[in-house]
């Protein structure tokens, strides 16, 4: 059954199912909501998990469901898993973040899915793999980044280690998984198969560590956090502070954008300097290095040492807090900024990070409240007003306003 449709957004057509709670699998379903999937937002009759700690979780909540449809189901009812069975055979993608194990006892693991559902693309992410001494471990973004040297790269020379003050173990797994997500889809276009897709907290931070990786496995030297600066460069995302008190960060550890920084900062003789002849050799005097730039932008207000780097064309950035960039005129620019609106609540979000053709595909509806389509799902598969108002009140489903939700079955389109 088809519709008119306007909306050309990649995935139109497709439906998710997204089993996922916090960030990592609902990141991942959100970027397949962004392109245009129906993505359905399966909970328990009392929400995500997220939903749960206030404004930490609501955050989370806001950020990875835009655009989903919530359906609140009890998997260990029967009848729940009925529905869960019906909705799978027009499922083209499901998506997991269950503790190793948990799919399996809810009739939802991969090998049997697959076999029922042979088109069926079958994705999710554990903490830290299922092959190894800790796939039944409970996996959080603060164990990955502390076990797989996020947290000991991170932070002061000598001070203690630091989280990355976002959870980028959490969404660099929800990127990896949606990658090979489409990727599956992808081949899927092909031979008509599905595939199961696997990914982990472990896996995601240990591949965006591949150049540290390989720094470690040309020098033989084990990488240490240092702060600001990079190991094997200089001046490379080095520090300085302005006259007004602000700070910015400058890279130019090239011959060429040194010689071109030496002349911003009126020092044109340093650049044969033995000091600082060579990028190793500026790495060896970094601290008198840093001394010399302290000094001549230090006398400069970040505005103005700003405008000067750039207009020599240094690499440079000021350090800004996140109230500052809430209203960049880049960030505006680039439309990635959604208002997402409707009768109940109002919010803006960061979309993808990518436009296809000069748009950016993205969903804006807010993020579902629990259970707020579970009836017209419902509805949708068949089950009529006297069945969906018997599974919720068995405590099966949940709907907050079955009375005035619509019940009337939408087509899918395709």
């Amino acid at each position: 059954m088809s519709t008119a449709t306007t909306d050309t957004r990649p995935l139109v057509g497709l439906r998710v199912l997204d089993f996922g709670q916090y960030i990592a699998a609902p990141g991942a379903g959100q970027n397949l909501a962004d392109l245009g999937a129906d993505v359905i937002k399966v909970e328990p009759l009392a929400g995500d998990q997220a939903r749960g700690i206030g404004h930490f979780g609501t955050a989370m909540v806001r950020a990875n469901n835009r655009g989903k449809r919530s359906l609140a189901v009890d998997l260990r009812a029967p009848e729940g898993q009925a529905v869960v069975r019906d909705l799978l055979a027009s499922t083209d993608v499901l998506l997991h973040n269950f503790r190793h194990g948990v799919s399996e006892r809810l009739g939802l693991g991969p090998d049997t899915l697959s076999a029922r559902h042979p088109r069926l693309v079958y994705g999710f992410v554990t903490g830290f793999g299922t092959r190894g001494p800790s796939a039944y471990r409970l996996g959080l973004d603060i164990a990955a980044q502390a076990e797989f040297a996020v947290m000991d790269l991170t932070g002061a020379a000598g001070g203690d280690p630091q989280r990355v003050g976002f959870p980028i173990a959490d969404v660099l797994a929800a990127q990896a998984l949606a990658s090979g997500v489409l990727a599956a889809l992808v081949q899927r276009g092909v031979t008509g198969r599905g595939r199961v897709v696997e990914t982990s907290l472990m896996e995601a931070v240990v591949h965006a560590q591949a150049s540290t990786w390989a720094e470690h496995e040309l020098s033989g030297v084990v990488p240490r956090r240092r702060g600001n600066g990079q190991a094997l460069a200089a001046p490379a995302a080095d520090l300085v502070r302005t006259r007004d008190g602000g700070a910015l960060v400058v890279s130019a550890y090239t011959r060429e954008k040194f010689a071109a920084l030496c002349q911003v900062i009126d020092r044109p003789e340093l650049v044969t300097d033995p000091r600082f002849v060579s990028n190793s050799a500026r790495v060896a005097h970094r601290a008198e290095l840093l001394g010399l730039l302290h000094h001549a932008l230090g006398r400069l207000d970040r505005s103005e040492a700003l405008e000067r780097l750039r207009g020599a064309g240094i690499v440079c950035g000021a350090v800004r807090r996140f109230d500052e960039i809430v209203d960049d005129a880049d960030i505006r620019a680039s439309g990635l900024i959604a208002d997402c609106r409707s009768g109940r609540t109002t919010y803006t979000a960061p979309t993808t990070p990518f436009s296809l053709d000069g748009q950016r595909p993205s969903a804006t509806e807010p993020a579902p409240a629990v259970g707020e389509h579970t009836t017209r799902i419902l509805a949708e598969l068949g089950r009529g007003d006297v069945e969906i108002r018997a599974l919720i009140e068995a405590g099966v489903v949940g709907c907050a306003d079955f009375d005035t939700a619509r019940t009337e079955a939408v087509p899918r389109p395709s």
